[in-house]
């Protein structure tokens, strides 16, 4: 069995440490305590760190150390924004080219993801949340747009797992998947793009309740 090389196992582990609440927004990654974590040494962890910002996931200050990615209430609002647009861009290409195959592994996520919800299963809710997102990158038959659609969709995690512990927020996460899946599976392209429009946005009170979170988790 082939052993994976260091950086990518620290940078794997990392980001998804990132992405389930472990490190938050703002939290300093402290190197030398990621070198005893992970039992090796300085090299494979700044070159994991070097990606992780290549990824939009760390910030590196100098002097300071590398932080966890943490964007102003501006700064969040203009990436929701563009993620918006480039899932609804996404949706309206997967209606018209998704396969058989590709919406019969949809249609089982979004199921899963049904149940989940009923069970208020909030983290295993999330990563089934997430699965559901890439099928439909992956059936818009984009190779470029669907790594582009992935690059902010992890940039955004940790602010999208934080809005689904706002009340009664996964619920209606899955109404608005179910909104999804019927428009795809309808092959009405314009009619996905706006109900994904619709799911990703945070403007109004979902906004200013994803600050709220964000305040709670300080």
């Amino acid at each position: 069995m082939a052993t994976i090389p260091n950086t990518l196992r620290i940078r794997n582990a990392l980001e998804n440490a990132i992405v389930e609440g472990k490190y938050p927004p703002g939290a300093r990654l402290d190197p030398e305590a990621l070198e005893r974590e992970f039992e090796v040494s300085r090299t494979p962890i700044r070159e994991a760190l070097h990606q992780l910002e290549a990824s939009g996931l760390v910030r590196v200050v100098p002097k300071r150390g590398t932080f966890v990615t943490e964007w102003s209430a501006g700064e969040l609002a203009e990436r929701f924004e563009v993620m918006a647009e480039i899932e609804a861009t996404c949706g309206r290409l997967a209606a018209r080219r998704i396969t058989e195959a590709e919406m019969a592994d949809f249609e089982a996520v979004h199921e899963a993801c049904r149940q989940l919800a009923e069970a208020g299963e909030v983290e295993a809710y999330y990563a089934r949340n997430s699965d559901f997102h890439h099928c439909i990158y992956r059936a818009t038959h984009n190779a470029f747009l669907a790594q582009e659609a992935a690059r902010l969709h992890a940039m955004l995690q940790p602010y999208r797992r934080m809005q689904l512990k706002v009340r009664n927020r996964m619920m209606r996460s899955f109404a608005e998947h179910d909104a999804v899946v019927a428009r795809i599976r309808a092959g009405d392209g314009e009619g996905a793009a706006q109900a994904l429009r619709i799911h990703v946005i945070v403007q109004g009170d979902r906004f200013h309740d994803l600050i709220a979170a964000l305040r709670q988790g300080d």
